[in-house]
Formats: structure tokens, C-alpha cells, sequence
């Protein structure tokens, strides 16, 4: 696995070194992260962001598991449940279209509804197997859009700190990882993978409360 991993990396590296593709270099010095922290709109999508992830590597952190010791699936469910989700992230691309008409500020907190929608839902479907896998995939449909929504109203900030910006998008990212994985293990063992969902449900309302918030504001 580690060896196709490195072939595929190498493959990437190969097409970006052959690419017409040139970097811009800006003059000057570099935004400060703190600095852009002030940037009018960035907090409440780092709130939705935080939560997002928090309730993403919360739930699928802990899938794993659950379809092996919960559901008494072999190990290579987990593939399954990756191909799941993978192919309902890919296949909302096709629906793309949608955020361009109606603009990602108005689709965001409805996207991040939908999202929560998508946890209850898993939670429902968490005893049986075959529903649980169509679930993932609706799971990975809307994540997509979740996703674009929030990069996209991101990057639409301010163009010069654009770099900054994302940069404080990924190390929010990151702690939500930490976050998510840590804090939802004693709730996996204490109160079981459904009730793991329903917690992620509860954060998605944060998030699409920190999308309307910024909404209602400009």
C-alpha cells in the first residue's frame, strides 16, 4: 500500500515539474496569520470549519470499527465504505453548477443542514450494513459541497491574504482532526457509534449557524 502511495506521489511530482504552471511572487512582506484574523467574515467560517471537521474525523475516525466490532463486517469493509464515500464526493461535481447559480454564501448553511441531515440519517442506518454504505455515500455527496462552500467563501476574503487565509484554514483543520478523533473515543465507547452521528449532527448546527451568522451580516 505505502508503495503505491509513493509511486502515486512520484507521479504527481512528475506532472507538477512538467507543468506550464509558474508560481507569482508578490513583493513585500507576508501576512501576518494574526493579522488575518481581522479580516472581516474569517471567524465565523473558522468556527464552521472547526465544526465541519470536528464532526467529519469524528465519525469517520471511528466507522472502522464500528463495521468490524459493531457490525461483525471483515476488515476490508473499511475499503467499502472509502469507495462509498469517494465516489458520492466525486459525483457531486457533477451539481457544481448549482453553487455557481445561486452563489456559496446563500448554499452554505443549507449545505451544512444537509450535512447534519446526513449524520441522523447514519445514525438510523448504523445497524445495517448495506444502508449504512448508500448512506456514506449521500455522506461524501454532501461533504463535497460543504467543502466548496467553505473554500470558496474563504478564498473570496481577501484576495491579497488569500494564502494566509487558507493557511488558517488548514491548521483549524488539523485541530479539528485532534479534536474530533480524541473527543468522540470515549463517546464511541461509552454511548456507541449512532449516538457519535448524532453528536456530529448537533456540531453541523454550529456550523451552518456560523454560515447564516455571517450571511445575515453583509
Amino acid at each position: 500500500v505505502f508503495a503505491a502511495v509513493a509511486l502515486l506521489a512520484a507521479t504527481a511530482v512528475a506532472g507538477l515539474s512538467v507543468s506550464s504552471l509558474r508560481d507569482t511572487r508578490k513583493s513585500g512582506p507576508a501576512p501576518s496569520p494574526l493579522g488575518a484574523l481581522a479580516v472581516p467574515g474569517i471567524l465565523p467560517l473558522l468556527i464552521a470549519c472547526g465544526a465541519f471537521m470536528t464532526a467529519f474525523y469524528g465519525v469517520y475516525g471511528y466507522l472502522g470499527d464500528h463495521l468490524h466490532e459493531g457490525l461483525g463486517e471483515p476488515v476490508s469493509a473499511n475499503g467499502l465504505a472509502a469507495i462509498a464515500y469517494g465516489l458520492g464526493f466525486g459525483a457531486a461535481a457533477l451539481l457544481d453548477g448549482v453553487i455557481d447559480r445561486l452563489g456559496a454564501r446563500r448554499v452554505m448553511p443549507f449545505a451544512y443542514l444537509l450535512v447534519a441531515a446526513v449524520y441522523v440519517a447514519i445514525a438510523s442506518a448504523s445497524g445495517a450494513f448495506g444502508l449504512l454504505m448508500a448512506t456514506i455515500a449521500v455522506w461524501g455527496l454532501a461533504n463535497h459541497f460543504g467543502l466548496n462552500v467553505l473554500v470558496m467563501r474563504l478564498t473570496a476574503l481577501d484576495a491579497a491574504r488569500r494564502g494566509t487565509i487558507m493557511g488558517l484554514n488548514s491548521a483549524v483543520t488539523y485541530f479539528a482532526v485532534t479534536v474530533g478523533t480524541a473527543g468522540f473515543g470515549p463517546l464511541y465507547t461509552a454511548l456507541g457509534f449512532a449516538n457519535c452521528a448524532l453528536v456530529a449532527a448537533l456540531l453541523m448546527l454550529v456550523a451552518a449557524s456560523a454560515a447564516a451568522w455571517r450571511s445575515a451580516r453583509q
